[in-house]
């Protein structure tokens, strides 16, 4: 099961997942966009429209999956978004949003995942967070927050499953070239009066390699916390060397 799987890095994962021989069960809002990647991967795929806020959409979209393929062996918890505002201008809305999408979420669905993958003694969960989840940026209090509350989900999940056969990692990329980046674009090209390429050029050279990650090379690590069993408990960059560990 792959969250967030409409566009962006689910999207990657999802095609990633499909060609190693996965079945990939994509879960967004959007039907449409579910059905577009559905029709383009390689291997058997499962449209569920659902709303990760919601508890009772998230219980739904597992049952779903349950009853056509059978539990769920490996997720990835890729579904989320934030928003740029001073701390000073974050509003109780924003910093709910924030929590509700990119750390309550993810909690919701790996209590959900895990019963099923800890009685057959094997499983995968991979959180999708941010290099933010190491570091603190100007701009985005509520969104850094929210990712270093999941990691410190993965971290304690981790260790709590580590001898189960279950293994629980997060994935931490830099500005990814992604639709929710062009939003941070279009937000930094109002703000400043810069054109769309400069601003995306200011994100671009914020990572040591000079350009943002591609989505190929977050879904590459995704799928390495998948097959690599000794990989527990990691927040592992993916952000051009931006931040060192």
């Amino acid at each position: 099961m792959v969250t967030g799987a409409g566009q962006g890095v689910g999207e990657a994962v999802a095609a990633s997942l499909s060609e190693a021989g996965h079945r990939v069960a994509l879960v967004a809002r959007g039907r449409e966009r579910l059905e577009a990647v559905a029709s383009s991967l390689p291997g058997p795929a499962l449209v569920v429209p659902a709303d990760v806020t919601d508890p009772e959409e998230v219980d739904a979209a597992f049952a779903s999956v349950e009853g056509e393929w059978g539990p769920v062996e490996v997720l990835v918890a890729n579904a989320g978004s934030g928003t740029a505002a001073p701390l000073v201008d974050t509003t109780d809305q924003m910093w709910a949003d924030a929590l509700e999408l990119n750390l309550t979420a993810p909690f919701r669905c790996m209590r959900r995942a895990l019963p099923s993958m800890l009685e057959a003694s094997w499983g995968r969960i991979v959180v999708v967070a941010s290099v933010v989840a190491k570091r603190g940026e100007p701009q985005v209090s509520a969104y850094t927050a929210s990712k270093h509350g999941v990691l410190g989900l993965v971290r304690a999940s981790a260790a709590e499953v580590a001898k189960s056969g279950v293994t629980v990692n997060a994935v931490c990329p830099g500005y990814v070239d992604t639709p929710m980046t062009d939003v941070t674009v279009e937000s930094i090209a109002e703000r400043t009066g810069l054109g769309r390429d400069d601003a995306r050029d200011i994100l671009a050279k914020r990572q040591p390699i000079g350009r943002l990650v591609d989505p190929d090379e977050v879904a590459q690590t995704v799928g390495l916390c998948v097959s690599n069993a000794a990989i527990n408990g990691q927040g592992i960059n993916v952000d051009g060397g931006a931040v060192q560990s």
